[in-house]
């Protein structure tokens, strides 16, 4: 088992590429987490969006992969995507898109298939 980690922002594209297979693997889990601190008097400051994308060798991000629109993600909590498993073939890639603040970083963790 694998694991990657990056901070999900705008550069140099607008979406960030967790992770990208080499051979064919299966995404055990995802963990998404917003490191801004929680303010109870303002809880909606540092409230932050994702959008998940699951794109095939030689594709981009795009709606007809995408698997997650718009998920609110309040400061100080984390997100898991764990129930199903998603294989992907050689090429493939997980890509991440957050609209500012970019507080959010992710992690992915992957096993050969």
């Amino acid at each position: 088992m694998a694991i990657f980690s990056a901070a999900i922002s705008p550069a140099p594209g607008p979406y960030t590429t967790i992770y990208t297979s080499s051979g064919t693997n299966a995404v055990v889990c995802l963990w998404i987490c917003n490191t801004a601190t929680y303010n109870p008097s303002t809880p909606s400051t540092g409230l932050t969006y994702l959008d998940v994308h699951f794109v095939k060798s030689g594709s981009g991000a795009s709606t007809t992969n995408q698997v997650v629109n718009q998920l609110p993600v309040p400061a100080g909590e984390s997100v898991t995507f764990d129930t199903e498993k998603m294989i992907l073939d050689n090429g493939d890639s997980v890509q991440l898109y957050t609209p500012a603040p970019y507080n959010l970083v992710a992690t992915i963790s992957v096993i050969p298939v």
